[in-house]
């Protein structure tokens, strides 16, 4: 990363102990554990805390972490939260470098190893300085991989325990350039639903198709005529995504079979309530109406998994003013267009007020994007995102002159 010449405290303190949290990041990586099992993480996350004489609290959500750190003076009240998530995925890594995933069908390839260190490097900058009015709170998070850790985490008194009054967090992002930060005073990133239909027929054979109702066929109409839902119900100036991905029907090894039943399964991906509302009820509308003009059944199943993340104005303003500071306005995005993809950070900006920020690791030679077997986190970054986050509480709770 070819850093700007505006980089200053708290970065340029991180620096001094760049080698040792690479070292951490990279043994995270070699050892990622997913969602809910991420006991071996957290134990690293507890010891490197206590080793760091900040108080530390275990077993929030089974293998959550949570780090509290007071200032040097704590008249304000003031608490602000951090939060880095811990899981891996599962899935097989296909990169050939010496800290590369021990353990086939786990990795960390979404560079989780990365935030769960940044917030480290964080911890260890505001526990030496202490230079602020309030309380810090790290939250180190399980299951963010389609687990709802965040959710869990809260449901667990998460926010009853550590009352922050507002939250940030800090995502790694290949398709901005290293040493870049992005934020949007709205959206960053869309609802995930998944849904499920299950479509009933007739079973009987393939030569004799008359004698049965053909799910096969239902499902095709189903699938052709779900397009149409974001193409002529969404207004263009909006967004929504009705992704199938996968259908499932007979046996491959009979081919003359009529099966009875298949499913199909998918994802919606939407920024508004409405419009999520909108796209079930067309789903619901399109699944029923389909399957009984071909003399079947079908069921759908419409689940809510992560609302939208969405960030809010005043925590906003305050993460983009610590970013121009830190690394000049020509490095930092302010209106980064928001992702189709998911994030469980949004139940705890549902609970509390916050700021969910993107910074850029670069995409060089040989470099990919998240969730590809051959993704790795680039090292040269941890300085700046954990002076980042450090840097959001310790100016958010400023000492008095």
């Amino acid at each position: 990363m070819n850093a700007p010449s505006e980089l200053r405290s708290p970065i340029d303190h991180i620096r001094g102990y760049h080698a040792e949290l690479t070292g951490i990041r990279r043994d995270l990586h070699a050892h990622p554990e997913l969602s809910f099992q991420e006991n071996r993480t957290s134990s690293i996350v507890a010891a490197y805390l206590k080793k760091l004489g900040i108080e530390t609290h275990t077993g929030l959500a089974k293998t959550g972490v949570v780090g509290v750190i007071r200032g040097n003076k704590n008249l304000s009240g003031r608490a602000v939260g951090l939060r880095a998530d811990m899981d891996c995925l599962p899935m097989h890594e296909s990169n050939h470098f010496e800290y590369k995933s021990k353990h086939e069908g786990r990795m960390h390839a979404c560079g989780h190893d990365g935030h769960t260190t940044m917030l480290l490097g964080a911890a260890q900058y505001l526990a030496s300085t202490r230079n602020f009015d309030g309380s810090a709170f790290l939250i180190f998070q399980p299951g963010e991989e389609g687990f709802a850790g965040a959710r869990t985490m809260i449901e667990d008194g998460l926010f009853e325990r550590f009352p922050a009054n507002e939250v940030y967090a800090l995502h790694n992002w290949p398709g901005l350039p290293a040493g870049h930060i992005g934020l949007n005073p709205g959206p960053m990133m869309a609802a995930a639903d998944r849904i499920e239909i299950t479509i009933c027929g007739r079973g009987g054979h393939a030569a004799h198709p008359h004698l049965s109702v053909d799910p096969v066929l239902i499902a095709g109409h189903i699938i052709t005529a779900v397009q149409s839902i974001v193409a002529r119900n969404v207004a263009p100036i909006d967004t929504a995504v009705v992704s199938l991905c996968a259908i499932q029907a007979g046996h491959p090894g009979a081919f003359s079979v009529i099966p009875r039943e298949a499913r199909i399964i998918g994802t919606v991906r939407a920024f508004q309530h409405s419009i999520q509302t909108m796209v079930e009820q067309r789903l619901n509308d399109i699944v029923h109406a389909t399957a009984k003009a071909f003399g079947g059944e079908a069921t759908l199943k419409y689940e809510r998994v992560y609302p939208a993340t969405i960030n809010h104005a005043p925590q906003y303003d305050h993460a983009l003013h610590v970013a121009e500071d830190l690394i000049g306005r020509d490095h930092v995005i302010r209106q980064m267009p928001p992702s189709m993809g998911a994030e469980d950070f949004s139940f705890m900006l549902q609970a509390k007020p916050g700021c969910y920020a993107r910074l850029g690791q670069g995409m060089g030679e040989g470099s990919c994007f998240l969730h590809n077997s051959r993704y790795d986190f680039n090292d040269a970054i941890i300085p700046l995102g954990a002076g980042f986050l450090a840097a959001l509480a310790e100016r958010r709770m400023p000492l008095a002159a």
